[in-house]
């Protein structure tokens, strides 16, 4: 496998006469935890959705695994997962059977998809209501759901929208350990979210986009240097590059009566 596993050139994408991602150049390599942070409205989940194929770009091309996702979606997509911010399951069906259900559509030997099934719905919790129709899960267990899903074909390229959305402490801590396993074993991790903490402790680089453009780029450290401090945490510097001066004052000056 390349080392390169997701990479863009020129991406953009226009609804009418409104540029939502605009000239995008992304290379995120095998092992790496990449965090796509900005405001609402930024361009993170069309970026996210053009990655998937799920959207056409006006302009410019997006690689998995060196396979272009508008000219080869089915070895694109072979190779990926995509986790949306918001899950949807077919309620009639149970856990084990929609993961029987993706494994089918990955054509995995039954007898690997049954193992990997089991062992996902362990790790997940879910093993006790593995039976149960989703319809009667929760939130957060219809995400973990999801993303057992995501992972039953063990995918080189992992996309997550907002994946920490829904689930309690103990379940993003786990996500965190998977997510971070996965890059260890040599997957791309590429996740939006607006949790900055989780995004400082997890990710090895961040991109910040603005208004569809890339502005930022780098590890934390890195970043830090590019604003001008040492000590600054992720939120701070997100802050300073995304925020106007106007809004950046406002904090500080609640910040400072927090602190009095």
């Amino acid at each position: 496998m390349e080392s390169i596993l997701i990479k863009t050139s020129g991406l953009t994408k226009r609804f009418g006469s409104a540029t939502v991602v605009n000239d995008l150049n992304l290379e995120i390599k095998s092992g790496e935890i990449y965090g796509f942070l900005g405001p609402n409205g930024s361009g993170k989940t069309t970026t996210i959705r053009m990655l998937t194929g799920l959207l056409e770009p006006s302009f410019g091309s997006a690689f998995i695994c060196g396979y272009d996702i508008s000219k080869d979606p089915s070895s694109a997509k072979a190779l990926m997962a995509y986790v949306p911010d918001q899950p949807k399951v077919y309620g009639k069906l149970t856990a084990r059977e929609f993961l029987s259900f993706m494994s089918n559509l990955y054509r995995m030997p039954k007898d690997i998809s049954r193992e990997r099934a089991e062992y996902l719905l362990f790790l997940f919790g879910l093993e006790s209501r593995a039976d149960d129709l989703l319809e009667s899960y929760s939130h957060g267990m219809r995400q973990k759901v999801v993303l057992a899903a995501a992972l039953i074909h063990q995918p080189w390229v992992i996309l997550l929208d907002e994946p920490t959305v829904g689930l309690d402490p103990r379940s993003a801590r786990l996500l965190k350990d998977v997510l971070q396993e996965m890059a260890r074993q040599g997957a791309a991790v590429f996740l939006s979210t607006h949790i900055l903490e989780i995004a400082e402790r997890m990710c090895h680089r961040v991109g910040i986009l603005k208004e569809g453009r890339l502005i930022a780029q780098g590890s934390p450290e890195e970043l830090r240097q590019k604003v001008g401090h040492g000590e600054e945490s992720l939120e701070d510097i997100f802050l300073e590059l995304t925020g106007s001066p106007e809004d950046i004052e406002l904090i500080r000056s609640l910040e400072e009566v927090d602190n009095r």
